[in-house]
């Protein structure tokens, strides 16, 4: 099957996540926003379609299914291209892992638009100062943390038992968002999260992800995005 992922063309935000999967997969997939451009989505998100109606971007459309949420769309792929377990407790514990990730990508987007989405962050900069310390302070180690604690519980390499997953890619691209968006906050912690930084290689090494990585198809991380890099919101 090829499919067709739709999610807006200039950022990697959450769609990157599911793109992460099918390239680790080596899936058949037109990332359609990128050749079409953001009104190709349009369509999709008016109802205009057969299918599930989206909330919002991403969504994938497998055959005549229309899939949205991308830890939904994960748990999906997983089981078609051997990035979950087979047991179905194993595969609830990846979705519940892939929430948390959910969870913690929710926060990284409060700490520049802690308001509201609908104005631009001058608009409410006093306000994610505060949110972005207390979020480097409180919840980057909290979180981390608890992903810390799910490796060592494995057998330290993977989340997921002794094998490869969706949020092993998934707690890469955390990571790299991580380190992007506060450097200073994440260098505090390195040596507490050592298994997380190994992970993070791994991934990076994995050969269809290192292809991926290589090609412009990996949009660099930039302030349209959810990780935005903005100084003041990182000081140390």
């Amino acid at each position: 099957m090829r499919y067709e992922l739709y999610y807006w063309s200039g950022i990697q935000g959450r769609g990157e996540f599911v793109r992460l999967a099918l390239e680790d997969a080596g899936a058949s997939y037109d990332d359609v926003a990128r050749t079409k451009g953001d009104q190709a989505m349009m369509p999709f998100l008016h109802g205009k379609h057969a299918g599930a109606l989206p909330f919002a971007p991403p969504f994938l459309r497998a055959g005549k299914q229309v899939i949205a949420q991308a830890a939904n769309i994960l748990a999906f792929l997983g089981p078609r291209h051997g990035l979950v377990p087979a047991s179905e407790p194993a595969r609830r514990y990846a979705m519940q892992l892939q929430q948390t990730v959910t969870d913690i990508v929710a926060e990284v987007h409060d700490t520049h638009h802690p308001i509201s989405g609908d104005l631009y962050y001058e608009q409410q900069r006093t306000e994610a100062r505060k949110r972005a310390n207390a979020f480097c302070e409180e919840r980057i180690p909290k979180f981390l943390g608890y992903f810390e604690q799910v490796l060592d519980r494995g057998d330290g390499r993977h989340a997921i038992g002794r094998r490869h997953s969706y949020v092993d890619l998934s707690l890469f691209q955390l990571m790299s968002g991580l380190d992007y968006a506060f450097p200073n906050a994440m260098t505090s912690i390195r040596r507490r999260t050592t298994r997380l930084r190994a992970l993070q290689q791994r991934v990076a090494e994995r050969p269809n992800i290192a292809a991926y990585l290589a090609t412009e198809r990996r949009i660099p991380f930039n302030e349209d995005g959810i990780f935005r890099r903005y100084p003041e919101l990182d000081e140390r």
